[in-house]
């Protein structure tokens, strides 16, 4: 039996007899599982746990047609005639389902690359990406918190806020998604153009110290570094951590793609950065090689942590990318508030 075209379909399309596999129930699994169904796929979820709750969920996505399986050993077998694997974050490469479907030539896809794919084609609604080793989440909410101030309907997305499969089936499209994504996540990341993305930087992990879900210190770094691929306006990079400036330089991006520096210190021309205590942007405005634009103050953020001045650094140049005024970046980050954990 040939396998569908699975590059032409989006959410405009249906999925009918598109056999998809979802390993994982969690918030991103059952979004996978709900939408694909709904789109027409015939789909099994599994995921090894059991509990009342995925007991529920499961029930309610079978009685829409999804076949989903929990419990010990539901995920040592890749079902047969099987057209695609959504892996929900955490699953490894190296996990039997994931080794089983590059074996046998099933396209394995995370999260972020079937929501990728169900855009609706009509709406081409841009994404503002952010990864690295920490502060994604804070970084995301403070992005978020200034789109809305620009009078924008935006949303945050992936690791935090909603799920982005749900969020790209929403029938009211956003004006724009702020999104946090994984290394993890990145790794099974293939099709995604972001507008502007950026790597807050890799922490002091080490080649001896780096994250083991990946299976080298090279490895992590170059998941991480898929972020670039193919950005359209700028990629963001954090001038204290050499390893994201050379990401970027690397990055095969769109034809007019900016590199955008943001730093604790002085900025030079094409950062955002530290004047003292106010956040002056050297990289959006005309007269950029003579003067800067005032943003905020470090006193108009909610914690002058340095972790905290650092998210709101590239929260604003994230923004101020998509073409945010410096108005709506003093307002969102006067605004915020920091959850508890971050």
């Amino acid at each position: 039996m040939s396998r569908p075209d699975l590059d032409a379909l989006t959410s405009k399309d249906s999925w009918e007899g598109v056999r998809a596999v979802v390993a994982g129930f969690s918030v991103a699994g059952f979004a996978s599982t709900d939408n694909l169904t709904h789109l027409g796929a015939e789909v099994v979820a599994l995921d090894e746990r059991r509990d009342p709750e995925l007991e529920e969920k499961a029930e309610l996505l079978g009685v829409l047609g999804a076949d989903v399986r929990l419990g010990e050993g539901v995920t040592d077998l890749l079902p047969a005639d099987v057209d695609l694997l959504v892996v929900s974050p955490g699953w490894r490469p190296d996990s039997s389902l994931v080794l089983q479907a590059h074996e046998r030539g099933i396209p394995v896809w995370g999260e972020v690359e079937l929501a990728w794919r169900l855009r609706h084609p009509d709406h081409d609604v841009p994404w503002l990406v952010v990864t690295g080793a920490s502060g994604r989440g804070t970084t995301v909410r403070m992005l978020d918190a200034i789109l809305r101030a620009e009078g924008l309907r935006s949303v945050a997305a992936g690791d935090v806020g909603l799920s982005l499969v749900e969020v790209v089936m929403d029938p009211e499209p956003y004006d724009v998604i702020a999104v946090d994504v994984s290394s993890q996540q990145l790794h099974h990341t293939y099709s995604m153009q972001a507008e502007s993305a950026a790597v807050l930087g890799m922490g002091p992990q080490t080649e001896v110290d780096y994250p083991r879900w990946h299976p080298s210190y090279e490895a992590w770094l170059a998941d991480t570094a898929k972020v670039y691929h193919h950005v359209q306006k700028a990629c963001v990079y954090n001038v204290a951590d050499e390893r994201t400036r050379r990401m970027v330089e690397e990055a095969d991006v769109q034809e007019g793609a900016r590199a955008i520096g943001f730093t604790y210190g002085m900025p030079s021309v094409g950062m955002v950065g530290l004047v003292e205590e106010i956040v002056a942007d050297r990289a959006f405005i005309p007269q950029r090689d003579t003067s800067a634009a005032e943003l905020f103050t470090v006193g108009d953020l909610a914690s002058t942590e340095p972790e905290f001045v650092s998210a709101a650094l590239a929260a604003a140049t994230l923004a101020r990318a998509h073409g945010v005024s410096q108005v709506a970046v003093r307002d969102g980050l006067r605004g915020f508030r920091p959850r508890l954990g971050d």
